[in-house]
């Protein structure tokens, strides 16, 4: 059966590369008659192309021939022609899939076929990399290309001017990292005036290295926080209280899912410690949430893995680039949490005011594509999530790289001891080598064992990031030695100096398997590119991290038998065994965590779908004041529903306090609710005549430009501060959802009947508060006749 299906898969790929060979030749057929054309006529395709969409030709009737003037004028403009693989990787994401292709195969080049394409719609194209070098070199290179042909070129990234960055997105082809496009669709759904949205709607984008994009950096949500103020001393005591506590007695850790909570010994420490009787209590929300982020503070983050301390301050590290992530901070009070940890200055706490997953930022758009070379492995999460298939691209020229088996110690000093000695022997055989690490605290316990052996290296890390690119330049250098996080790992093109390929090309060395394998075969590509001699060799241990977290009971039991050779290297296939298990637990872990991030936000994705759709009416409509009539009319309405509920008797209303809310909305009625009645619906009936009548008076006002801008700005600040703290209380309910297991109930059912409940409660409050202030507003006119005029 699975041989079935591996053939038929083979036969859908074989199918599709068929086809797009005779799209190949067909391009090729054109590249005679553009070169004959000057550069003025050449360039003046891009207009005829723009023309015959506007009369009606789709786009797949003008690719081939688009494809070819990319070409040309590639060649013309930066020296580089296409080669046909190239061609073949434009093919496949113009169709919306994934290129894979090996490292040096030129993907940049192959970005800028479909990108020209799609841009000749007139709508918009965003090109994704994975961080801000990448953009600016890709957008100077490819850019140069688009804007010979007349396009014009953009790049996105972070602290531009928002005049910029409306100018960044007004392109046709925009240039950026992926990360500020979420951010930049968040704050414009935080603005108070269209003229300040800096975005079109969502077209076509191009994600380069989407694996990481779409599935590495998927894990956490981005995140808009705004400042508030903080109790220093309370997360003073937290981090103290977190000192104290003992695994499995106070707390308990799960490696697996990289999560903290108290057991009923630290609930009970936690108690007499502040003086409470119960921390579940709804009131002691706040302190249960300042304990358990001190908690995880303590165990979860690792001083030089996670983050750094850099000027007194807190520096988040990016666990899949090995960069650090400037101008963001934790939110939810956990920075403050290792800031305290730390013993540094407590500063202000940021409470969450827009977040969107990266999956649900980037399925809004309706075209969606990427290239990488390491996506096969998680075809199943792109068909399932975003309907896109991984095409496998042929190389351009064999590859030529020797990937040598990995190689095992008991101890992480063997590995490391055994690691420094290969380096050695390639240095005095002037061959370079790049070292591979997992983390800062790893890079640099590396290059203590090549201190002790006075080896010169250069140190690559989130705290030498300002030489990065001179480091990553002279990397494949002769008797060049450089010690890297994942800053080495992607988009980064290490050419051979002069001689090396005799040498055997670039060594690449890696010191721990990564949390999936994508990210391991992303380092050995450093080595190898396009045709060039190189090796690579992983040295592991079983003290490394993944084997720890994930293999713990299979390293006891493999310990009690293992053999090892005169350089301390273990004998036993077993031990290759489970170091491939443990790596395809942890990467099963995170895919079922990004599963269960993408199951929260789909629920919130909703509730965002609506309250943005909402503000961006109340933002572009010209008559507010209708939308706010619209809230009074359901606001009283629905005040009579809860007032005269079918759990109340007639008698058992309380016409008193529903008289008095529908008199703070409704000022020029008198509101009264029949006293003999009965019958809920005659109430409804009163109600509603009433509240037309109100209607009625306000009318006129519709004309008042001062009263609508007025209108406008009352709706947008009572939604936002209403959304702010659903926001917060959703954080609140996700935390405390996963005890709700303990009752043999389904936490995400649980979490989606509540989230409704809140949100439904939000989103009449919303109406209600909207109609309160309104009526204050209006009052003063009223008072002076102004209505009438």
């Amino acid at each position: 059966m699975i041989g079935s299906l591996k053939k038929i898969i083979g036969d859908e790929q074989q199918r599709r590369l068929k086809k797009y060979n005779k799209a190949i030749e067909r391009i090729n057929s054109f590249e005679p008659e553009l070169s004959m054309l000057t550069d003025k006529e050449l360039a003046g395709r891009t207009t005829e192309f723009k023309n015959q969409l506007r009369n009606g030709t789709t786009l797949s009737k003008i690719r081939e021939e688009a494809f070819a003037v990319v070409r040309e004028a590639s060649r013309r403009v930066i020296g580089m022609r296409h080669f046909d693989v190239q061609l073949l990787g434009g093919l496949t994401m113009d169709d919306g899939d994934i290129a894979e292709m090996a490292t040096g195969e030129g993907k940049t080049l192959v970005a800028s076929l479909p990108s020209y394409l799609r841009a000749l719609e007139e709508k918009g194209v965003h090109v994704i990399t994975v961080n801000e070098y990448l953009a600016k070199r890709d957008r100077e290179l490819i850019g140069q290309v688009h804007e010979f042909l007349g396009l014009t070129v953009g790049l996105n990234v972070p602290k531009l001017a928002s005049s910029e960055k409306k100018k960044a997105y007004a392109a046709d082809i925009t240039y950026g990292v992926g990360n500020e496009f979420g951010f930049d669709y968040l704050r414009d759904n935080m603005v108070y005036s269209s003229l300040d949205k800096v975005q079109r709607p969502c077209h076509f984008a191009i994600i380069d290295e989407i694996d990481s994009v779409l599935i590495d950096e998927a894990k956490t949500p981005l995140v808009i926080a705004g400042k508030t103020e903080v109790n220093p001393s309370l997360y003073e005591i937290c981090a103290r209280m977190a000192r104290s506590f003992k695994q499995d007695r106070d707390y308990l850790y799960d490696p697996i899912s990289k999560s903290v909570s108290l057991t009923d010994g630290g609930i009970t420490k936690t108690e007499r410690a502040f003086g409470i009787d119960n921390l579940y209590d709804l009131e002691h929300h706040t302190l249960y949430h300042f304990v358990l982020q001190a908690l995880r503070a303590r165990v979860m983050f690792q001083r030089d893995v996670e983050y750094i301390v850099k000027e007194g301050e807190i520096k988040i590290v990016d666990m899949f680039t090995g960069r650090i992530m400037e101008g963001r901070t934790f939110s939810d009070g956990l920075h403050q949490a290792l800031e305290a940890k730390e013993s540094l200055t407590i500063t202000e706490e940021n409470k969450t005011q827009a977040h969107i997953t990266i999956q649900n930022y980037f399925r809004m758009y309706p075209a969606l594509c990427g290239m990488t070379g390491t996506a096969k492995t998680e075809e199943k999460e792109f068909q399932n999530l975003y309907n896109m298939e991984v095409i496998q691209i042929p190389p351009n020229k064999k590859r030529l790289r020797k990937d040598h088996s990995d190689l095992i110690f008991a101890t992480a000093e063997e590995k490391y001891r055994a690691a420094a000695k290969e380096v050695v022997q390639r240095y005095q055989n002037k061959q370079p080598v790049l070292i591979g690490t997992t983390s800062i605290i790893q890079s640099e316990t590396m290059a203590g064992y090549l201190d002790g052996i006075q080896v010169p290296y250069e140190l690559l890390n989130a705290k030498s990031v300002e030489k990065e690119v001179q480091l990553i330049s002279l990397a494949g250098q002769k008797g060049q030695i450089t010690i890297a996080t994942n800053m080495a790992g992607r988009g980064t093109d290490i050419m051979l100096g002069e001689g090396v390929a005799e040498l055997g090309g670039l060594f690449v060395l890696g010191t721990e398997r990564h949390e999936n394998r994508r990210i391991d075969n992303q380092l050995k590509g450093r080595s190898g590119r396009q045709g060039d001699p190189g090796e690579t060799q992983m040295y592991l241990s079983l003290e490394d991290e993944v084997l720890l977290r994930f293999a713990q009971e299979d390293i006891e039991e493999l310990q009690e038998k293992i053999t090892t050779d005169e350089n301390g290297i273990i004998q036993e296939e077993q031990a290759k065994v489970v170091v491939d298990r443990a790596q395809q637990m942890c990467e099963h872990a995170g895919s079922s965590l990004r599963e269960y991030t993408l199951k929260l936000d789909d629920i919130a994705n909703e509730q965002r779908g609506v309250i943005y759709t909402l503000r961006s009416q109340v933002l572009d409509e010209e008559n507010p004041l209708a939308q706010w009539m619209d809230m009074v009319k359901s606001s009283t309405l629905k005040l009579v529903e809860y007032y005269c509920g079918d759990e109340y008797l007639p008698e058992e209303w309380n016409r008193a306090e529903l008289e008095s809310k529908i008199n703070d909305i409704l000022l020029t009625c008198p509101a009264a609710v029949p006293e003999k009645a009965e019958d809920r619906r005659d109430v409804l009936a009163e109600v509603k005549k009433q509240t037309d009548a109100y209607l009625a008076v306000i009318e006129p006002l519709r004309k008042k430009s001062g009263v609508q801008t007025q209108a406008r700005k009352v709706l947008l600040t009572t939604l936002d501060r209403h959304w702010l703290s659903h926001l917060e209380e959703m954080t609140r309910l996700k935390e405390g959802i996963g005890l709700r297991t303990y009752g043999q109930e389904d936490p995400m059912r649980i979490f989606t009947r509540e989230s409704f409940e809140l949100f439904t409660r939000m989103y009449d409050m919303i109406e209600q508060d909207a109609s309160v202030h309104l009526s204050k507003l209006i009052r003063p006119l009223l008072a002076s006749n102004e209505v009438k005029k």
